[in-house]
């Protein structure tokens, strides 16, 4: 069993690899905002751990072990955000934190039982894709909405920015999922899009669709 510091470590690798692998211990400093001799200090334990590959230098990899466990970890999270919203009617700017505290719950029948209460939601709130209990992602794609072109039709699916600033912005302008958008124009001067949010005219900047994801019909 690892310490709830592990598990963050393990899942942040995770997400970090994601962009880039293996993950410097830079990239992890800066994500956890603690200096770099600390991160490097974690790695040589979950090394130990046989959790991680660690070559100093080098960054370091999550084995199939390690990689086993972060993807736990995100699982029991996203499931736990789907409970937060659908069931205690938390927004989906309010979920994080919440979620950060129960995903280290280390009962796996409580895990099965909260998928199965929850009919087996393959996204959380946010748009992200729910591993099931074999660490297997559900094939689904998404566009950015910056990448759309004129007369492009979609419904939107997911978020790449979770930061509560930014839900509360697009719980603002409605841009919230399952809304069904569609491109008018995009604008060349700064990449800024004018479109359709259900029959309703708005300009969003180039900042904010980029992190809109998109499901495309």
């Amino acid at each position: 069993m690892q310490s709830y510091t592990e598990e963050n470590y393990l899942k942040i690798i995770y997400h970090l690899s994601e962009i880039s692998n293996p993950v410097l211990t830079n990239a992890i400093a800066e994500r956890i905002q603690t200096k770099a001799a600390s991160v490097t200090d974690m790695l040589k334990k979950l090394s130990d751990k046989e959790l991680v590959n660690y070559v100093k230098y080098q960054g370091v990899t999550l084995t199939e072990k390690g990689k086993s466990t972060a993807i736990n970890i995100v699982r029991k999270h996203r499931l736990w955000e789907v409970f937060l919203v659908d069931k205690l009617n938390f927004k989906w700017d309010e979920v994080h934190d919440v979620a950060e505290e129960l995903e280290h719950i280390q009962s796996n029948l409580l895990i099965e039982r909260l998928d199965e209460f929850l009919d087996f939601p393959k996204v959380d709130p946010h748009g992200d894709l729910i591993p099931d209990k074999y660490g297997n992602f559900a094939d689904l794609s998404f566009a950015k909405l910056s990448k759309l072109k004129p007369k492009d039709k979609g419904t939107i699916t997911g978020v790449s920015e979770h930061s509560s600033t930014f839900l509360k912005h697009l719980e603002k302008l409605g841009l919230t999922l399952g809304k069904r958008i569609e491109i008018i124009e995009v604008l060349e001067f700064d990449g800024s899009v004018e479109l359709l949010v259900e029959q309703q005219k708005m300009n969003i900047s180039r900042e904010v669709a980029k992190h809109i994801l998109i499901t495309k019909n």
